[in-house]
């Protein structure tokens, strides 16, 4: 195994081929087919798929029944399928086919010099601009049979499935264009008999807004069936006598557009994206009404047939082709970050409004740090209050200075409550820490400078004690700030600490999230100008506990890794189930260039860096040990708080439900595996 690989991975790169077709000559386009294939084989395609009818035209009408075309259909498959032995990609064409007493609209599908199988089109249409039952027979009773072409007996029928027997997970079917636009496409059901890679060959001429429809149409089956849908249509070269042709191309997966091409091309064009199989392997793992769903229609998916093949693919680095985004949580286009702010903002402000309506409106108890989290917690308190018709003043924020406040975020925090309007106090922790430390025999209160994790967590656990006295003291609930990044490497302190509280608004928010969060409130104007001033001298403050004195600023990220690196890990870990060195295999595509891919909208120029193959290691490493072996006692008691991104939560109501002491062993084992190849 190689961990350069895409292969390796669970990844299957495919392409979808278009170009310029000459009417009725299909020595010329077999010729044109096999220019893409070598292309593609040196580019590591595994699977390459062209238009409808691409070796005649879609667009021949009545010339689909001349012998001297079909004569010539059949040598060129041959022309084809002998030209694909020394290559890569399993190819996927379009031929109009005798068969019986009838033409078939087919998909050829040939790898490495024999032809696998041949599919009809389902339903071929007969209405607006198609004409298509004049020249072609319906092929959707066509299953379990077979076809004769150039001397062999081959599969033939709607009902096949090519699996590759050396890549797991690869399992293609195919459909030719009508068939996606009724109420069941055939792929449908392919998909819930184990098909994860659905193509489709089509000619659909192209008229204003049937762009956007395929568009729709080849999104909507990806995530309905949690696959990648590939799709090719004519271009260039169809006849013009009534209609035009684009050429589209593109492919998306699990709902998500991978790669597309420019449509009307006058040369050849090729969408290529890496398709995940892996991943849709654990999406439907993880949705058992996928399965279900087979299990009502087994009477015709247990039928398919499936015809294997070895794909052989490469074990070299050939790249990745797919956008990775550096922060899985925070998208980088611009329009859904903004959506993805205010749906996150939104969901955190309702799900305090309904909590406080539903116990009494209780006043809100909230520790103010100056830090991010802290930040985010109380303007959404802040909202709440304004949405519910209360005065903000209802809330009572303190600031908890220890022994390593900083001036600066402590300025921070009295800055923000005053121009929030909040009921805002200052309690020293530190004269009670002092006592505590003394009388529990701490070297610090023999007048040590020993500061270890029993210093911190005094502090931080005398910060919640108090803010939970004084909720019942005044009639309050305490309203928790630490983020999903922290519950996920048990950066809390348990139980009398941070790790507690009555409510938490942040617990469903990574920490790589929140800076744009607060962003997103500036640049919307949810609050006055001088509270978006602070907020943006808030978000230029270092992430730090502030528990330990001395000179240097205690870093978090020192100790637990950087937080882009460890939400990256969290995001695919807890939505997706990946291994270690896959995740590992991601990051280190995302962050090992400053320069390529984007980054997220306002991230500050300064703070963007790239990490190398051996930090990738080095962090994961971590995460795996804070997040398997230690923090989970941590969750296991996690107060209330709304679930925010589609990455999952780590409520053990929801999402993530775990044993409290598990082992690690199984995902350092499998970084283990790669060591080698990590360096």
């Amino acid at each position: 195994m190689s961990f350069p690989s895409i292969y390796d991975h669970g990844f299957v790169r495919v392409a979808s081929c278009t170009g310029p077709i000459a009417m009725a000559d299909p020595p010329a386009n077999a010729e044109v087919i096999l220019r893409h294939a070598r292309a593609c084989h040196d580019e590591g395609v595994g699977v390459a798929l062209f238009p409808e009818l691409n070796l005649t035209g879609y667009s021949i009408e009545d010339l689909l029944l001349q012998d001297a075309v079909l004569d010539g259909v059949e040598a060129a498959i041959a022309t084809v399928v002998e030209g694909s032995a020394g290559l890569l990609p399993v190819l996927v064409f379009g031929a109009p086919l005798r068969h019986r007493n009838r033409i078939y609209n087919c998909a050829v599908v040939a790898h490495r010099g024999r032809v696998l199988g041949v599919v009809p089109k389902s339903y071929p249409p007969n209405y607006r601009e198609f004409y298509e039952r004049r020249q072609i027979a319906p092929g959707d009773d066509e299953r379990g049979g077979g076809i004769r072409l150039n001397g062999e007996d081959l599969p033939f029928g709607t009902d096949l499935l090519f699996a590759a027997d050396d890549v797991p997970g690869l399992v293609v079917h195919v459909e030719i264009c009508e068939d996606l636009w009724i109420p069941i496409p055939p792929s449908s059901e392919a998909a819930l008999a184990g098909a994860t890679v659905l193509l489709n060959l089509s000619g659909s001429p192209i008229t204003v807004g049937r762009a956007e429809d395929r568009t729709l149409m080849c999104r909507a089956q990806s995530s309905r069936c949690l696959a990648a849908y590939v799709y090719a249509a004519a271009g260039q070269g169809e006849s013009t006598t009534d209609l035009s042709w684009d050429g589209q191309t593109t492919i998306f997966e699990n709902g998500v557009l991978l790669a597309e091409t420019d449509r009307f091309p006058d040369d050849d064009r090729r969408a290529v994206a890496d398709v995940d199989v892996d991943l849709l392997r654990q999406e439907r793992m993880r949705m058992g009404t996928f399965d279900d769903n087979r299990r009502t229609h087994a009477a015709r998916t247990g039928e398919f047939r499936r015809i294997a093949f070895a794909l052989d693919p490469p074990d070299a680095d050939i790249g990745l082709r797919r956008t990775v985004e550096r922060f899985p949580f925070v998208p980088a286009d611009a329009e859904r970050l903004d959506l993805d702010c205010y749906e996150a903002y939104n969901i955190q402000v309702a799900g305090l409004q309904q909590r406080l309506r539903a116990i009494g409106d209780p006043k809100i108890v909230i520790g103010v740090s100056g830090g991010l989290d802290s930040t985010q917690a109380l303007i959404v308190a802040a909202q709440a209050m304004d949405r519910c018709g209360r005065p903000r003043s209802d809330i009572l924020a303190f600031t908890l200075p220890g022994f390593a406040t900083s001036g600066q975020t402590k300025e921070n925090a009295h800055e923000l409550m005053r121009s929030l309007g909040v009921t805002a106090e200052e309690l020293d922790i530190r004269p009670t820490a002092e006592l505590m430390l003394k009388e529990i025999g701490h070297p610090y209160g023999q007048g040590e400078p020993v500061y270890d994790v029993t210093f911190e967590n005094v502090q931080a656990g005398l910060r919640t004690d108090y803010l939970f006295r004084i909720a019942n003291q005044r009639a309050g609930i305490v309203l928790g700030t630490g983020d999903l990044s922290e519950l996920a490497l048990g950066w809390a302190t348990y139980g009398v600490g941070d790790q507690m509280s009555h409510y938490n608004v942040n617990g469903g928010i990574p920490k790589t999230f929140i800076q744009h969060l607060i962003r997103w409130v500036i640049s919307s104007e949810q609050f006055e100008a001088d509270v978006s001033e602070t907020l943006r001298a808030i978000l230029d403050t270092e992430i730090s506990p502030e528990l330990v004195p001395g000179d240097e600023l205690q870093s978090t990220e020192s100790k637990v890794g950087p937080y882009a690196l460890q939400d990256f890990a969290l995001f695919y870990l807890l939505r997706y189930g990946m291994r270690p060195s896959k995740i590992a295999f991601l990051a280190w595509h995302a962050w090992r260039d400053v320069d390529a891919g984007a980054w997220p909208p306002g991230f500050p120029e300064a703070k963007r860096g790239g990490y190398d193959l051996d930090e990738i290691r080095r962090w994961l490493e971590v995460f795996c040990r804070r997040f398997f072996a230690f923090a989970q006692f941590k969750r296991s008691a996690l107060p209330n708080g709304p679930k925010v991104s589609a990455g999952g939560s780590l409520s053990p109501r929801g999402d993530w439900r775990a044993p409290s002491d598990s082992s690690a062993a199984a995902w350092l084992a499998d970084l283990a595996r790669w060591d080698g190849d990590l360096g």
